[in-house]
């Protein structure tokens, strides 16, 4: 573990099962911070919390549940103290065309990835103001640029990425500090599934380099950390993500032009199917659910 200013602290990781939310729990702990796991799958987040060489405590709760985030606050105040850091990483996604998507997944996608954001930020605010802490949303590419295909993931997004700059204007002046973390295809297992399929596939291959590449996961979630240490207001990964952001209001035409050229080539080798929630944590979340 590294001496520093997060050392003794305790932080919150939602989505911390897999993923960017289980490296960036060890990245904070590699810090020297007690780190509180939330979300599904409560097997993994139990051995990660025993892997951990600071005390940690994993916690089952979906986020989208008040009352049960409530329980779980409960439970990282008493077993860790009072969290200076929040981080809502938790997501879900799928693939597909609008027109083919279930409307109940589609909005289940956007109950996870926005309103559990803003519950997950609702819930441990009054920490936050005590300890003058930082909150961390975790956003992507999508909420830059809209992708087809991705409409939930990327209006779920992109509305995370509003929340986040709203309420940084309000706690301000409480001395809390939010931050947005800006990721691109990163190597987890939900992009590894959605390359099962040939929807996601084909889109991922039809962007320009270097966005269509995947990048490692570990390195995402050293950036994030990072930008915790230093209260960062945005920190992007890969560091080219930032150019994105002067020319975000082109990117709609560029895409749409894109699309209309290469969305009919690809249906015409393969049906646009439309996917279940990707990967492990898509599973977990349906089966946690109770969704098909």
């Amino acid at each position: 573990m590294r001496r520093g200013p997060l050392s003794g602290r305790t932080a919150v990781v939602t989505g911390a099962a897999r993923g960017v939310g289980a490296a960036l729990a060890r990245e904070l702990a590699a810090r020297g911070m007690r780190v509180a796991l939330l979300g599904h799958e409560g097997d993994r987040l139990r051995r990660l919390a025993g892997e951990l060489p600071v005390p940690a405590l994993a916690h089952e709760v979906d986020i989208t549940d008040d009352a049960a985030l409530a329980v779980a606050a409960d439970s990282v105040r008493t077993g860790l103290g009072t969290p200076s850091v929040v981080v809502a990483n938790a997501a879900v996604a799928d693939a597909g065309l609008f027109a083919d998507s279930d409307p109940a997944r589609w909005r289940r996608i956007i109950d996870v990835n926005l309103t559990g954001s803003a519950a997950t930020a609702r819930t441990f605010l009054p920490d936050l103001t005590a300890t003058k802490g930082y909150h961390l949303q975790v956003a992507s590419l999508a909420a830059i640029g809209a992708a087809p295909l991705m409409s939930a993931y990327c209006a779920s997004k992109a509305g995370a990425e509003a929340f986040a700059h709203s309420l940084r204007a309000e706690v301000a002046h409480l001395g809390v500090a939010v931050g947005l973390g800006y990721l691109t295809w990163t190597g987890t297992d939900l992009i590894e599934d959605a390359d099962r399929h040939s929807v996601m596939r084909e889109l991922r291959g039809h962007m320009p380099w270097p966005v269509r590449d995947v990048y490692p996961v570990d390195r995402a979630a050293a950036r994030l950390a990072l930008a915790v240490e230093r209260r960062s207001m945005a920190v992007y990964y890969p560091r080219w993500l930032r150019l994105a952001q002067p020319v975000r209001a082109a990117m709609p035409a560029v895409v749409t032009r894109a699309a209309r050229h290469y969305l009919p080539r690809i249906e015409a080798r393969s049906p646009l199917r439309h996917t279940d929630l990707l990967g492990g944590g898509g599973t977990a979340d349906a089966k946690a659910t109770g969704a098909s």
